[in-house]
């Protein structure tokens, strides 16, 4: 979906909470992947793969300037024969761990191993997201969660154009809990750099 199709998009959604829930999101996935804090893993579930979802978060990355956002997909079939960025099977998800953003996409609840894999990640320090159909336990599960349920009159799909858009833009809301940081930490870098030239 284009630049144009995401804006006539968010056109049709204005007045609802979409837009802003998708660049809210957008904003915990860009803190969890910010440069030097490691790598962007993408997993769905066995019946559904989001390589679409990766791929345009690897456009947005490239349009942006935002490498890390380019996201490794983890698939459940992967094969030996496949080409790399197809072939990283759900055994990357054993190196998850501190500095990793997880990003389950789970239109349904996935099987047990994967939620398995994906507490063990957690536990071992990962940022888990979720895109998902509203199930308890994957949402238990995320940091932060974006959940789209049948009363939503939207499908997954089209929130993650959403998301994947707002995660290329330029001004994005800062996620919960990191307005007071971030002001911290400006007004730290204010005070301790060096006093400005003389003019």
């Amino acid at each position: 979906m284009d630049a144009v199709r995401v804006a006539l998009l968010r056109e049709v959604l204005a007045g609802t909470e979409w837009p802003a829930a998708a660049r809210r999101f957008a904003g915990a996935l860009r803190a969890s992947v910010a440069p030097r804090r490691g790598a962007l893993l993408l997993v769905g579930t066995e019946a559904y793969e989001p390589w679409h979802l990766a791929a345009h978060l690897v456009d947005e990355a490239a349009w942006s300037g935002l490498p890390e956002l380019a996201p490794t997909l983890v698939r459940h079939r992967a094969r030996p024969g496949d080409p790399p960025h197809l072939s990283v099977g759900l055994g990357r998800l054993e190196a998850a761990g501190r500095g990793t953003a997880l990003l389950v996409v789970a239109p349904a609840r996935p099987e047990g191993e994967l939620l398995q894999r994906v507490h063990d990640a957690r536990r071992a320090g990962a940022t888990v997201l979720s895109l998902d159909g509203g199930d308890a336990e994957v949402r238990g599960l995320a940091h932060e969660a974006l959940s789209v349920t049948e009363e939503a009159g939207l499908d997954l799909d089209t929130v993650q154009h959403l998301v994947s858009a707002a995660a290329g833009e330029n001004r994005l809301p800062s996620p919960r809990g990191r307005r007071f940081r971030d002001r911290l930490a400006r007004l730290a870098d204010h005070l301790t750099s060096p006093p400005p030239p003389r003019w």
